[in-house]
Protein backbone atom coordinates (compact mmCIF):
# COMPACT_ATOMS: atom_id res chain seq x y z
CA UNK A 1 0.00 0.00 0.00
CA UNK A 2 1.44 3.64 -0.64
CA UNK A 3 2.29 5.48 1.98
CA UNK A 4 0.75 9.10 2.67
CA UNK A 5 3.49 10.87 0.94
CA UNK A 6 3.22 9.03 -2.40
CA UNK A 7 -0.65 9.66 -2.38
CA UNK A 8 -0.02 13.21 -1.86
CA UNK A 9 2.56 13.13 -4.59
CA UNK A 10 0.07 11.16 -6.69
CA UNK A 11 -2.75 13.97 -5.80
CA UNK A 12 -0.27 16.34 -7.08
CA UNK A 13 0.47 15.33 -10.35
CA UNK A 14 -2.50 13.59 -11.42
CA UNK A 15 -4.40 17.77 -10.53
CA UNK A 16 -0.99 18.97 -12.47
CA UNK A 17 -2.50 17.26 -15.15
CA UNK A 18 -5.90 18.16 -15.00
CA UNK A 19 -5.21 21.36 -15.21
CA UNK A 20 -3.08 21.50 -18.12
CA UNK A 21 -6.20 19.47 -20.03
CA UNK A 22 -8.38 22.15 -19.14
CA UNK A 23 -5.98 24.65 -20.41
CA UNK A 24 -6.43 22.98 -23.98
CA UNK A 25 -10.12 22.21 -23.25
CA UNK A 26 -10.84 26.10 -22.70
CA UNK A 27 -8.90 26.98 -25.77
CA UNK A 28 -11.49 25.14 -27.92
CA UNK A 29 -13.90 26.27 -26.18
CA UNK A 30 -12.76 30.42 -27.02
CA UNK A 31 -12.34 29.05 -30.60
CA UNK A 32 -15.59 27.80 -30.96
CA UNK A 33 -17.28 30.34 -29.58
CA UNK A 34 -15.06 32.85 -32.11
CA UNK A 35 -16.33 29.86 -35.01
CA UNK A 36 -19.84 30.37 -34.12
CA UNK A 37 -19.52 34.03 -33.67
CA UNK A 38 -18.14 34.20 -37.19
CA UNK A 39 -21.09 31.70 -38.30
CA UNK A 40 -23.83 33.59 -37.19
CA UNK A 41 -22.54 37.17 -38.07
CA UNK A 42 -22.05 35.93 -41.67
CA UNK A 43 -25.78 33.98 -42.26
CA UNK A 44 -27.04 37.23 -41.51
CA UNK A 45 -25.07 39.59 -43.49
CA UNK A 46 -25.39 37.31 -46.64
CA UNK A 47 -27.56 34.28 -48.43
CA UNK A 48 -25.99 31.52 -46.53
CA UNK A 49 -23.20 30.58 -44.10
CA UNK A 50 -19.82 29.39 -45.35
CA UNK A 51 -19.91 26.93 -42.18
CA UNK A 52 -21.65 23.84 -42.65
CA UNK A 53 -20.45 22.21 -39.43
CA UNK A 54 -18.21 22.39 -36.62
CA UNK A 55 -16.86 19.93 -34.26
CA UNK A 56 -13.89 19.72 -31.53
CA UNK A 57 -11.50 17.07 -29.96
CA UNK A 58 -9.37 16.67 -27.32
CA UNK A 59 -6.57 14.19 -27.61
CA UNK A 60 -6.20 11.19 -25.07
CA UNK A 61 -4.06 11.31 -22.28
CA UNK A 62 -2.59 7.69 -24.14
CA UNK A 63 -2.67 9.36 -27.52
CA UNK A 64 -0.68 11.72 -26.04
CA UNK A 65 1.62 10.02 -24.43
CA UNK A 66 2.33 7.33 -27.57
CA UNK A 67 2.51 10.43 -30.04
CA UNK A 68 5.25 12.36 -27.59
CA UNK A 69 7.24 8.96 -27.65
CA UNK A 70 6.82 8.71 -31.46
CA UNK A 71 8.15 12.41 -31.83
CA UNK A 72 10.78 11.85 -29.44
CA UNK A 73 9.73 15.11 -27.41
CA UNK A 74 10.49 15.69 -23.76
CA UNK A 75 8.29 13.75 -21.61
CA UNK A 76 7.16 16.69 -19.10
CA UNK A 77 4.17 18.93 -19.87
CA UNK A 78 6.24 21.79 -20.72
CA UNK A 79 7.65 19.63 -23.52
CA UNK A 80 4.64 18.16 -24.43
CA UNK A 81 3.27 21.72 -24.73
CA UNK A 82 6.18 22.84 -26.97
CA UNK A 83 6.21 19.98 -29.44
CA UNK A 84 2.70 18.86 -29.72
CA UNK A 85 0.16 21.16 -32.22
CA UNK A 86 -2.95 19.41 -31.90
CA UNK A 87 -3.80 17.97 -28.44
CA UNK A 88 -6.45 20.46 -29.09
CA UNK A 89 -8.73 20.05 -32.89
CA UNK A 90 -11.55 22.11 -34.26
CA UNK A 91 -12.53 20.53 -37.91
CA UNK A 92 -14.91 23.51 -39.48
CA UNK A 93 -16.74 21.37 -42.88
CA UNK A 94 -17.68 24.03 -45.70
CA UNK A 95 -19.73 23.60 -48.40
CA UNK A 96 -17.20 25.09 -51.11
CA UNK A 97 -13.53 25.23 -51.58
CA UNK A 98 -13.41 29.24 -51.74
CA UNK A 99 -15.25 28.86 -48.50
CA UNK A 100 -12.38 27.23 -46.15
CA UNK A 101 -10.07 30.05 -47.50
CA UNK A 102 -12.96 32.12 -46.32
CA UNK A 103 -13.10 31.03 -42.84
CA UNK A 104 -9.51 30.98 -42.99
CA UNK A 105 -9.12 34.98 -43.40
CA UNK A 106 -11.89 35.58 -40.94
CA UNK A 107 -9.84 33.22 -38.02
CA UNK A 108 -6.52 35.09 -38.78
CA UNK A 109 -7.74 38.15 -38.84
CA UNK A 110 -9.12 37.58 -35.17
CA UNK A 111 -6.58 40.11 -33.14
CA UNK A 112 -5.90 37.50 -30.20
CA UNK A 113 -5.78 34.86 -32.65
CA UNK A 114 -2.02 34.15 -33.99
CA UNK A 115 -1.59 31.82 -36.57
CA UNK A 116 1.73 30.16 -36.14
CA UNK A 117 1.58 27.40 -38.85
CA UNK A 118 -0.71 26.38 -42.01
CA UNK A 119 -0.39 23.75 -44.57
CA UNK A 120 -2.68 23.56 -47.34
CA UNK A 121 -3.14 20.23 -48.56
CA UNK A 122 -5.92 21.69 -51.04
CA UNK A 123 -3.70 23.30 -53.45
CA UNK A 124 -0.98 20.33 -52.56
CA UNK A 125 -2.97 17.64 -51.55
CA UNK A 126 -0.91 14.72 -50.13
CA UNK A 127 -0.02 11.65 -51.85
CA UNK A 128 -2.63 9.04 -50.42
CA UNK A 129 -5.05 12.17 -52.15
CA UNK A 130 -5.64 13.76 -48.51
CA UNK A 131 -6.89 17.58 -49.06
CA UNK A 132 -7.89 19.82 -45.95
CA UNK A 133 -6.32 23.01 -45.09
CA UNK A 134 -4.84 22.99 -41.73
CA UNK A 135 -3.70 25.91 -39.37
CA UNK A 136 -2.09 26.09 -36.03
CA UNK A 137 -3.36 28.98 -33.77
CA UNK A 138 -2.44 30.05 -30.86
CA UNK A 139 -5.15 31.79 -28.32
CA UNK A 140 -5.09 33.32 -24.50
CA UNK A 141 -6.91 31.26 -22.14
CA UNK A 142 -7.39 33.77 -19.23
CA UNK A 143 -6.99 31.93 -15.92
CA UNK A 144 -7.99 32.93 -12.17
CA UNK A 145 -4.06 33.39 -11.68
CA UNK A 146 -2.76 33.79 -15.18
CA UNK A 147 -3.05 34.00 -18.80
CA UNK A 148 -1.91 31.34 -20.92
CA UNK A 149 -1.19 30.71 -24.40
CA UNK A 150 -2.67 27.70 -25.51
CA UNK A 151 -2.37 25.88 -29.19
CA UNK A 152 -5.15 24.89 -31.47
CA UNK A 153 -5.13 22.74 -34.65
CA UNK A 154 -8.00 23.67 -36.95
CA UNK A 155 -8.62 21.66 -40.25
CA UNK A 156 -11.27 23.49 -42.58
CA UNK A 157 -12.34 21.45 -45.73
CA UNK A 158 -15.62 20.65 -47.99
CA UNK A 159 -17.96 17.90 -47.32
CA UNK A 160 -16.75 15.91 -49.95
CA UNK A 161 -12.77 16.59 -48.50
CA UNK A 162 -14.58 15.25 -44.76
CA UNK A 163 -16.08 12.00 -45.93
CA UNK A 164 -12.69 11.10 -47.87
CA UNK A 165 -10.96 11.93 -45.09
CA UNK A 166 -13.26 10.08 -42.64
CA UNK A 167 -13.61 6.84 -44.94
CA UNK A 168 -9.88 6.92 -45.46
CA UNK A 169 -9.26 7.25 -41.50
CA UNK A 170 -12.00 3.80 -40.66
CA UNK A 171 -9.55 2.10 -43.19
CA UNK A 172 -6.50 2.57 -42.12
CA UNK A 173 -7.78 1.75 -38.50
CA UNK A 174 -9.19 -1.48 -39.13
CA UNK A 175 -6.33 -2.78 -41.17
CA UNK A 176 -3.86 -1.32 -38.16
CA UNK A 177 -2.26 1.02 -41.02
CA UNK A 178 -1.59 -2.14 -42.87
CA UNK A 179 -4.06 -1.08 -46.08
CA UNK A 180 -3.03 -3.17 -49.04
CA UNK A 181 -2.54 -1.60 -52.15
CA UNK A 182 -5.55 -2.35 -53.92
CA UNK A 183 -7.81 -0.06 -51.27
CA UNK A 184 -5.01 2.71 -51.74
CA UNK A 185 -5.51 3.03 -55.51
CA UNK A 186 -8.78 3.32 -54.87
CA UNK A 187 -8.61 5.82 -51.86
CA UNK A 188 -6.26 7.89 -54.50
CA UNK A 189 -9.10 7.50 -57.27
CA UNK A 190 -12.29 8.78 -54.37
CA UNK A 191 -9.79 11.89 -53.79
CA UNK A 192 -9.87 12.81 -56.95
CA UNK A 193 -13.47 12.56 -57.92
CA UNK A 194 -13.64 14.01 -54.66
CA UNK A 195 -11.79 17.33 -55.94
CA UNK A 196 -13.74 16.86 -59.37
CA UNK A 197 -17.33 17.59 -57.55
CA UNK A 198 -15.59 20.14 -55.45
CA UNK A 199 -14.94 22.04 -58.56
CA UNK A 200 -18.19 21.08 -60.23
CA UNK A 201 -20.34 22.03 -57.29
CA UNK A 202 -18.42 25.54 -56.88
CA UNK A 203 -18.95 26.33 -60.45
CA UNK A 204 -23.16 25.40 -60.41
CA UNK A 205 -23.15 27.42 -57.44
CA UNK A 206 -21.40 30.51 -58.88
CA UNK A 207 -24.04 30.49 -61.40
CA UNK A 208 -26.78 30.43 -59.35
CA UNK A 209 -25.37 33.11 -57.25
CA UNK A 210 -25.05 34.90 -60.83
CA UNK A 211 -28.89 34.51 -61.65
CA UNK A 212 -30.46 35.72 -58.20
CA UNK A 213 -30.53 38.69 -59.19
CA UNK A 214 -33.17 37.75 -61.99
CA UNK A 215 -36.12 36.81 -59.35
CA UNK A 216 -38.01 33.36 -59.51
CA UNK A 217 -40.46 31.27 -58.48
CA UNK A 218 -40.97 31.36 -54.53
CA UNK A 219 -40.15 28.08 -53.07
CA UNK A 220 -42.83 27.90 -50.67
CA UNK A 221 -40.39 28.56 -47.67
CA UNK A 222 -39.29 31.23 -45.15
CA UNK A 223 -36.58 31.60 -42.96
CA UNK A 224 -37.79 32.23 -39.32
CA UNK A 225 -35.30 35.00 -39.17
CA UNK A 226 -37.20 37.35 -41.46
CA UNK A 227 -40.36 37.07 -39.84
CA UNK A 228 -40.73 40.84 -39.41
CA UNK A 229 -38.92 41.81 -41.74
CA UNK A 230 -39.96 40.61 -45.60
CA UNK A 231 -42.64 42.58 -46.75
CA UNK A 232 -46.43 41.45 -46.53
CA UNK A 233 -47.93 40.68 -49.91
CA UNK A 234 -51.12 42.93 -51.07
CA UNK A 235 -53.41 40.10 -51.55
CA UNK A 236 -52.64 39.20 -47.97
CA UNK A 237 -52.96 42.06 -46.55
CA UNK A 238 -56.38 43.03 -48.34
CA UNK A 239 -58.00 39.70 -47.72
CA UNK A 240 -56.47 40.65 -43.35
CA UNK A 241 -58.63 44.28 -44.10
CA UNK A 242 -61.77 42.33 -45.54
CA UNK A 243 -61.55 40.15 -42.13
CA UNK A 244 -61.16 42.47 -39.76
CA UNK A 245 -64.23 44.59 -41.88
CA UNK A 246 -66.22 41.83 -41.27
CA UNK A 247 -65.97 41.61 -37.88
Amino acid sequence: MPDAGDLKQLRALTDEFTRFMLSYKFAVDEMMTKINILREEFSHRHDYSPIEHVSSRLKSPDSILAKAARKGCELTLAGIRSDLHDIAGIRVTCSFISDTYKIFDMIAAQRDVTVLQVRDYIKEPKPNGYRSLHMIVEVPVFLSDHVEQVKVEIQIRTIAMDFWASLEHKIYYKYNRAVPERLLAELRDAALAAGSLDVRMERLHDEVIALRDLGGADDGVMDARDIGRAGVPEALLRMLAVSRSAE
